[in-house]
């Protein structure tokens, strides 16, 4: 991805968000700010394809809404417990510090993006007038250039307490070494009781043909916007490799559970597909 352009990640991202608003009813993750961020145009552009997008991406949706109502529970069971920070790796154009900061106005939230990711979505946050508190801290990282705790530092971020962190729709795009190397700084450097929560990809070879297939054109279309995707993780291995680098307590969510979880008993039908996973580490 070039430095001066935004990542087309983050906005296919917003648009599943905004397009779970439309047409998933309830919605397993609320974000009243969804539509407002992609605006007005991506929201005509969603309600004339609904159909069309219904069928065709409907599982991807149900991923990015369980991923973020993952995160956010495990946020609130945070917040009940005192914890005051909230750091989201690859921030993109997640709603949550502007959803929550009148309910939270104590937890600061750090939002760390490529410089360039992140100098859009303030620009676009200013065209549709919403406004960050002061709670809301801006952290520009280069993730394969520059390393986290660096990034953190410079935020004033404190480190005598913990946090939580949510990593979504990142890893893929990352190195395997770029990956672990993260998990491990956050495990060393984090005080007990911090948790992070990310999603990752599972090697082609654990798919099904079709899923072989759906996999393959979005590799092939992600790559072709210049984010290529980087890494996989068997999940047995990847577990096993989180707690070895300082985790006390590993959980992997696949389709089944996450189904069980957030999808259960629905009208309409909505749930997972495929191969995807999240896991949550507790340090």
């Amino acid at each position: 991805m070039e430095a001066s352009q935004p990542s087309r990640t983050a906005q296919g991202a917003a648009m599943y968000r905004a397009a779970h608003q439309l047409l998933d009813c309830p919605p397993v993750f609320a974000d009243p700010l969804a539509l407002t961020v992609v605006g007005s145009e991506a929201e005509a552009e969603l309600r004339s394809g609904s159909e069309w997008r219904a069928a065709s991406s409907t599982g991807l949706r149900a991923f990015i809404a369980a991923r973020s109502r993952l995160a956010e529970d495990t946020l609130a069971d945070a917040l009940a417990r005192g914890v005051g920070q909230y750091v989201l790796l690859g921030a993109g154009l997640d709603t949550f510090a502007y959803r929550a900061s009148a309910q939270h106005p104590a937890l600061k939230v750090f939002e760390i993006d490529h410089p360039a990711t992140q100098a859009w979505k303030r620009q676009r946050l200013a065209e549709v007038r919403i406004l960050a508190g002061t709670n809301v801290i801006y952290v520009p990282v280069n993730f394969e250039s520059d390393t986290l705790l660096e990034g953190l530092k410079r935020a004033a971020f404190d480190f005598s307490q913990p946090a939580v962190f949510a990593w979504l729709g990142v890893t893929p795009y990352l190195s395997p070494e770029t990956v672990m190397d993260t998990l491990r700084s956050i495990a060393h450097t984090m005080q007990p009781g911090s948790e992070i929560v990310f999603d990752y990809a599972q090697p082609q070879g654990n798919m099904t043909e079709d899923q072989r297939a759906n996999f393959a054109a979005m590799a092939e279309r992600v790559a072709s916007l210049g984010e290529p995707f980087r890494s996989s993780f068997e999940p047995g291995p990847l577990a096993r490799d989180v707690a070895g680098v300082g985790f006390s307590a590993v959980e992997d969510f696949d389709v089944e559970m996450l189904n069980a979880r957030y999808f259960a008993d629905r009208a309409d039908g909505l749930r997972l597909r495929g191969r995807a996973h999240l896991m949550k580490a507790r340090v």
